[in-house]
């Protein structure tokens, strides 16, 4: 007799976005890519909040995950001590939940609590408890209240982290109670779909975002490497023209309407010929001015605040880069900042900023945004900086805007105005050959220094690539400038 199937939690959220992905996660799980390090900080991340919220309930009864049947059996038991469980697991009828936080109220009626490291309430989050709900009762459990507890990123350090203050708990019990209409009938639907010999067929659509990205990114594989998926900002035009049968942008018609931007994506494709707009490119070189300070910034932002005065996602600066040119033929002076981790780098990091960035002359920076921002909440916690924060807004000059307003395009950028995408086709230099080769990476690789037990040659290598890739930043803007420049010398 074949083996009963068993839905669980993440195999039903699963199912709500893409029955190929439940039938894939189900029967054939070696198909899915393994988290990469960002996802896998996502998941250490929601651990170390679960374990902050344990601490709301000190009589709790943490009760161990890593043994299935062992999980289900002492859940039994324990249930009749009326105290707070930590992950109890039911499994009956064909499904399967553990529950973050289950809570004894009244007589004979228990409260879920569903613990995310996110710091706002997603629907996701809502069928992910009206699951466990549904699970609870029936299996005879009688559950009273839902809430969400989840991060309160108002919430400031100050010496020990308070886990009162750092989470938000909010009751979603009317909300769990309407997404749990029709339940039973999507759960018979995934049981017959993880039951079958053959995995459905899918589609690309709009649930291959929502609420996350799908993993199974083989659905992908037979569009062409440029396709209408790289329109900027293509929105419902990508999928008028995927649903029409249009993958390629050279194949998309003349009377299709398209914006500016999509037009010039459409023209280069076909052409192959970068898309060159000489005076508006020589109008924004016209703004800077010498001495120009080529400024790059790495952060990282965790859900738990590490330093006081700080708060849960907060973008803490931990390095720069800066190139100073002073003249259109002067050698580049560098200058660069690392913190060591073992202290809020960020006393040091805008001491040493306003050191090496002078009075005048262009700050030139790429997505001022961010460097904007983070240079703003630099002045509001070290006050005696605030004027001087506050006299850099005018000399900032953003690099993004050229290749954003599309006055320069290439096919090759995929839609994209990033310094990852610019660079290479400006220039032929690539991040790939870095061992740090994006933001995201970088933010890792510095908390790995801050919260692990490296030994010394892998903390060194740590912040040598560190320092290859920021320094890369800036480097690169300087090359993309000089390019701009032979551009309209032409």
């Amino acid at each position: 007799m074949a083996k009963k199937k068993l839905l669980t939690k993440k195999e039903y959220l699963a199912g709500l976005q893409c029955p190929k992905y439940l039938w894939t996660l189900h029967n054939e799980p070696e198909r899915i890519p393994k988290p990469d390090a960002y996802k896998q900080h996502i998941i250490d991340q929601g651990h170390l909040v679960g374990e902050f919220a344990k601490k709301l309930f000190p009589e709790g009864i943490d009760i161990p995950a890593d043994d299935f049947n062992d999980n289900l059996r002492q859940t039994e038991e324990l249930l009749l001590r009326r105290k707070p469980l930590f992950e109890a697991g039911f499994m009956v009828d064909s499904i399967f939940s553990r529950i973050d936080i289950l809570k004894p109220v009244n007589r004979d009626e228990w409260d879920i609590v569903e613990v995310k490291s996110s710091a706002t309430v997603k629907e996701v989050y809502i069928h992910d408890v009206s699951f466990q709900k549904h699970c609870c009762e029936k299996y005879g459990i009688k559950i009273r209240n839902c809430f969400l507890a989840y991060i309160n990123n108002k919430y400031i350090r100050q010496s020990e982290i308070a886990p009162e203050d750092l989470l938000t708990c909010t009751n979603i019990t009317a909300k769990v109670a309407k997404t749990t209409n029709g339940i039973q009938k999507r759960i018979d639907n995934m049981l017959s779909i993880i039951s079958s010999n053959k995995c459905p067929d899918a589609t690309i659509s709009k649930q291959c975002n929502t609420p996350d990205d799908c993993p199974l990114i083989e659905c992908w594989d037979f569009l062409p490497e440029t396709n209408v998926f790289d329109l900027y900002r293509g929105g419902k035009k990508t999928f008028e023209l995927f649903e029409k049968g249009i993958y390629s942008l050279k194949d998309i018609p003349n009377d299709f309407i398209l914006n500016g931007k999509h037009k010039i994506q459409r023209n280069c494709e076909i052409s192959g010929e970068p898309h060159i707009e000489k005076e508006p490119i020589r109008l924004f070189l016209n703004t800077l001015e010498y001495p120009l300070h080529y400024l790059d910034f790495e952060t990282f932002n965790t859900a738990i605040p590490l330093f006081d005065d700080t708060r849960p996602y907060q973008q803490v600066p931990f390095q720069f880069s800066l190139h100073v040119v002073d003249t259109s033929s002067a050698i580049p002076r560098h200058y660069s900042f690392l913190a060591d981790g073992t202290t809020d780098p960020r006393p040091e990091f805008i001491a040493s900023l306003k050191k090496v960035l002078g009075n005048n002359g262009s700050i030139v920076v790429y997505k001022q945004s961010f460097e904007k921002g983070i240079l703003k909440a630099l002045g509001t916690i070290f006050p005696k900086y605030n004027n001087w924060v506050e006299n850099l807004n005018d000399r900032i000059v953003d690099l993004l805007v050229p290749f954003q307003s599309f006055h320069y395009y290439d096919t090759r950028q995929k839609g994209s105005a990033s310094i990852k995408n610019v660079l290479p086709v400006l220039t032929g230099t690539s991040y790939n050959q870095l061992d740090i080769s994006d933001g995201t990476s970088a933010s890792l690789a510095f908390l790995d220094i801050v919260s692990s037990n490296l030994a010394e040659e892998e903390r060194i290598k740590i912040r040598e690539d560190l320092d290859k890739y920021c320094t890369l930043d800036t480097e690169g803007m300087m090359w993309i400038v000089n390019k701009l420049k032979e551009f309209i010398a032409k």
